[in-house]
């Protein structure tokens, strides 16, 4: 395991869902929760033609409670998981939540389908009802998807049969890496901790991990490459259905976006990788070596191997947080006071990190994999922010209080500019402060450039899966390559090992299509960020009133109350500009030195 960095034992407590797996009040919960639903179904089956809008008010509040409720029972179920996917009785009670989900799915589904049946004049009636006020944003994104949902009928049976599909594939996925153990040094460790191996100064240990990550990738490609197939094609086959006219239509819609805006913040980035390229030259001669590798990309350019302890980093946040605003820190506080984190490393866990926003009657909960590096402060801060904003957004209500993908990862992002321009700002010594800019471009490299050169690769399976049927393991290992290619050009060269390492990494899977919104949140937070410190009176407030707003509006019309068009094809050139400009700074501050 790892070496002590005080998050050992830094659990979650899931009470304020449910004390336990056996919890009577988890079992009363789920067995009342379908009768509420046939309730629900008896009381408004058929009749929601004819609705006033008061009447609607009163349906929707009672689908709230529904939706409370099994939104605790999932989230209970899949964070209790994620900790242990190793345990057969944890798997067994995430299953049942997922047939549970399912099941209430298909007695409520009737609602979404009556009222996309409503004519358009009697529903734009009722959404400018001052009755409806609350509600208004979700039902008007609703009726986006009038041509795309099915009979009654027809989403039930999606609905059932995504239990035994893709939702049981994810967790097959999830658990064949949870419990895969990789052999470095004559160890077996999990994956997080081998994966954390490749940010070390130590060359040699890179190259070690590096290798150990390939053999233990390559044992379970077979079955991965099933898994990628199955999924790919289930989501062809659900898009055909629901008449999609490309495999990202429905992403796009469901961010609140379009094809055009989408592709106008892809031509950007892909149009600067000379400058990722121009970055990785200058890295490698900061490291000193000849060539640069794939498994050299995440190297810090000092040689200190100091452990940053679990303390030091909840300081480092909340500090960061509070000179922002009182508020924010108070928030983030919150998280370790009262257990509201799982940050130790343990054998079963699941990787990556996340925020569980639960349910708005509880609060979220934060997920991560802590390993005393620098770059876990910013996830922490980052994870923290996702953290702050869906606990203030709570006050929009179950159906408003979530975000699109898109404008989700604005709060974790700044987070994460706060510490490290905190940080920044305490560094005198030019050496010091090089490589805290080198290690913030490599995270804005990960978090821009290569998750759009993934979405090339995404944009090339799914298609390559429709067009082809089923794909191989060497074409998967073909088209990764070929997109990590055009992004790292000649600064960066791939290993034939790094072929198959498309086949880790679970957003693919779990949410096709997500990528790009890590770089449209990393983009909007560089241009937010530029105008927070030219016009620093007033903005932290507004800052929260966005943050406080969650899902209630259009991501346009919320963020051009910061000062910022995202809807101008020319926005993203700000954030890339600014990311240049980082890129300056740091070859002026290794000619300095």
């Amino acid at each position: 395991m790892s070496n002590k960095n005080g998050a050992e034992n830094i659990h979650w407590n899931l009470s304020d869902l449910y004390d336990s797996p056996s919890d009577p009040v988890l079992k009363s919960d789920s067995e009342n929760i379908l009768k509420k639903a046939d309730e629900f179904r008896a009381s408004y089956r058929g009749k929601i033609q004819d609705l006033s809008a008061e009447e609607f008010a009163n349906m929707l509040r009672e689908y709230e409670k529904i939706v409370q409720t099994l939104g605790k029972i999932g989230s209970y179920a899949h964070l209790i998981w994620s900790t242990n996917t190793e345990d057969p009785e944890l798997g067994k009670l995430l299953q049942q939540a997922n047939e549970l989900g399912s099941e209430v799915s298909q007695k409520l589904v009737f609602s979404d389908v009556e009222w996309l049946k409503v004519d358009d004049e009697k529903a734009n009636e009722l959404i400018q009802s001052d009755e409806l006020k609350t509600w208004k944003h979700y039902l008007e994104v609703s009726r986006m998807y009038k041509e795309h949902t099915l009979t009654e009928e027809a989403e039930k049976v999606m609905s059932a049969k995504s239990v035994t599909g893709r939702a049981a594939w994810n967790r097959f996925f999830d658990e064949t890496l949870g419990a895969a153990r990789f052999d470095l040094d004559g160890e077996k460790k999990t994956e997080q901790e081998v994966l954390s191996k490749l940010h070390e100064p130590d060359r040699e240990l890179r190259k070690k991990a590096h290798a150990s990550l390939t053999r233990t990738f390559q044992d379970h490609s077979r079955t991965l490459t099933f898994v990628f197939n199955t999924i790919l094609a289930d989501k062809a086959t659900n898009d055909k259905l629901r008449n999609y006219d490309s495999w990202i239509t429905s992403r796009n819609m469901a961010n609140q976006t379009d094809h055009e805006s989408v592709n106008a913040l892809v031509n950007a980035v892909t149009d600067s990788y000379p400058l990722a390229q121009r970055y990785y030259k200058l890295k490698r001669k900061l490291l000193g070596i000849d060539e640069m590798f794939d498994y050299d990309r995440y190297a810090p350019i000092t040689k200190s191997t100091e452990t940053v302890k679990w303390g030091e980093a909840k300081d480092m946040v909340l500090e960061a947080y509070g000179d922002f605003h009182p508020e924010m820190s108070s928030i983030a506080s919150e998280f370790f006071e009262n257990n509201w984190i799982d940050a130790a490393i343990k054998p079963g866990k699941r990787g990556g990190a996340y925020s569980a926003s639960t349910v708005t009657s509880v609060h979220p909960y934060v997920f991560m994999n802590f390993d005393g590096k620098l770059r876990d402060v910013q996830t922490l801060a980052h994870e923290l922010g996702h953290g702050v904003h869906q606990y203030l957004s709570r006050k929009q209500g179950e159906l408003q209080s979530s975000t699109p993908l898109t404008t989700a990862e604005t709060a974790s992002v700044f987070g994460e500019m706060l510490v490290f321009n905190k940080l920044m700002n305490r560094l005198d010594n030019p050496q010091e402060k090089l490589a805290l800019l080198i290690s913030k471009i490599d995270d804005t490299i990960a978090t821009v450039f290569r998750q759009i050169s993934m979405n090339r690769f995404e944009d090339k399976i799914h298609n390559a899966r429709r067009e082809q049927g089923e794909l191989s393991k060497e074409q998967f290992s073909e088209f990764w390559i070929e997109t990590q290619k055009a992004l790292y050009g000649d600064s960066v060269t791939l290993t034939d090992e790094y072929k198959i390492w498309w086949c880790y990494i679970p957003h693919f899977l779990h949410t096709p299509g997500y990528v790009y919104a890590y770089a449209f949140g990393e983009l909007l937070v560089l241009a937010l960020y530029d105008s927070y410190k030219s016009q620093k009176d007033g903005f932290s407030d507004k800052y929260l009133a966005l943050l406080e707003s969650g899902g209630s509006d259009w991501p346009h019309n919320l963020v051009s109350k910061m000062g910022l068009d995202i809807n101008d094809k020319n926005f993203w050139s700000r954030g890339l500009d600014i990311f240049e400009s980082m890129v300056e700074e740091a070859e002026e501050l290794a000619a300095s030195l």
